[in-house]
């Protein structure tokens, strides 16, 4: 299987699947393996995925000299929606006289270090995720069978711009610095998954809880975050969390920290789809139900007139629009943030509660559901 490819189940553009940062740094290292052990690097490498699959990736660049061998894959992100995608994943592996059987993997320049406790690595460490080093290793162990009997290897990572990137994740937030997150549990980026943003969310959370945080912030972009910050001055940065479009997985890992309470900021669109209960609330996964948006207007006692043109429009923004003119805004947006609070219920267990902060599309506070703020 080539390392670019269409799912064959549509081929339609936003359906082709790519390879996490792991999955490249497996093949990349897999390669330059090659070229110490056998003194020559391949153009393609196939490459054993978590998942247990088998890929073939291009190795886009190599060079080979007396001190070890580079290996460098590009990362196809497919049409997930990733800054890393085009990252450039680079393997340097050297030989390690004198350790028969032993693989040392680091990081270099532009794989971020570890700085807080709570993200599944000790403090210090490259940011090089366990499943991932998992299977970077497994790979160059197969590859080198021979070679270990004599000595060792050691295997170092680097993603050139890494820094650069990783202003673009979570990483400064969850105390990762100076480069990208080595990522990927089965190895594939599906389409709209966004799958390394979930992870650094989960993460971010278990590194909040780790510090002894009882209660965290989740919010869904900048605006929602920028509000929470301010109305919020005296909780740590490290409490506020952008989870995006992860609900479901956002509360999952809240409550499997045991945190007590959950503040959950967002405004209208996310609270409808919040409401009908969906984990994620990308646009590509879940279809808004302006029906249920509808009945909430008609809740509040908007003419009947009013209710059918909500049913019939699009988003909520359109809906909020109609309420404004009927004079019915504010008890809209509590029917809507109550909605929205019950509707995350699901995900949440005994000894976690929720508050929910409404805003307007201006980023204007305007009502609140579920638990007070302690």
């Amino acid at each position: 299987m080539s390392s670019r490819h269409r799912d064959t189940r549509t081929g339609h553009r936003g359906t082709r699947t790519g390879w996490t940062t792991g999955a490249c740094s497996a093949a990349a290292a897999r390669a330059a393996t090659f070229g110490v052990c056998s003194g020559a690097i391949p153009e393609q490498v196939a490459t054993h995925l978590p998942n247990g699959q088998w890929v073939t990736f291009t190795v886009a660049q190599s060079s080979l000299d007396a001190a070890g061998a580079t290996a460098v894959v590009i990362k196809d992100a497919g049409d997930d929606p990733d800054c890393t995608h085009g990252a450039h994943l680079v393997a340097r592996v050297e030989p390690w006289f004198g350790h028969p059987g032993e693989i040392h993997l680091t990081g270099g320049a532009g794989v971020g270090r570890v700085t807080r406790p709570g993200l599944g690595l000790a403090v210090g460490e490259r940011a090089i995720n366990p499943i991932p080093r998992e299977n970077i290793i497994a790979n160059v162990r197969a590859a080198a069978a021979q070679w270990l009997q004599s000595n060792g290897l050691t295997v170092t990572l680097s993603v050139p711009g890494g820094e650069l990137l990783a202003q673009k994740t979570l990483n400064p937030r969850l105390g990762i610095i100076g480069g990208i997150s080595i990522l990927g549990t089965t190895g594939i980026v599906y389409p709209y998954s966004t799958s390394a943003y979930k992870a650094a969310v989960v993460q971010a959370i278990h590194g909040a809880a780790a510090t002894g945080l009882n209660r965290i912030v989740l919010t869904t972009g900048r605006r929602t975050e920028r509000f929470a910050m301010e109305r919020l001055p005296d909780w740590p940065d490290w409490s506020f969390v952008q989870m995006g479009d992860f609900v479901g997985a956002a509360l999952e890992a809240a409550c499997a920290v045991g945190l007590h309470q959950v503040v959950v900021v967002a405004m209208g669109g996310k609270l409808a789809k919040m409401a009908q209960g969906v984990r994620n609330t990308h646009a590509h996964k879940t279809t808004l139900d302006m029906n249920r948006v509808a009945e909430l207007a008609a809740q509040c006692g908007c003419d009947p007139v009013v209710m059918a043109a909500i049913a019939q429009g699009t988003t909520v923004r359109f809906a909020v629009e109609e309420m404004v003119r009927a004079g019915l805004a504010a008890p809209f947006y509590q029917r809507l943030a109550t909605a929205a609070h019950a509707g995350i219920q699901p995900w949440l267990r005994h000894g976690t509660e929720a508050t929910v902060l409404a805003l307007d599309f201006e980023g204007r506070f305007m009502t609140s559901a579920g638990a007070p703020l302690s």
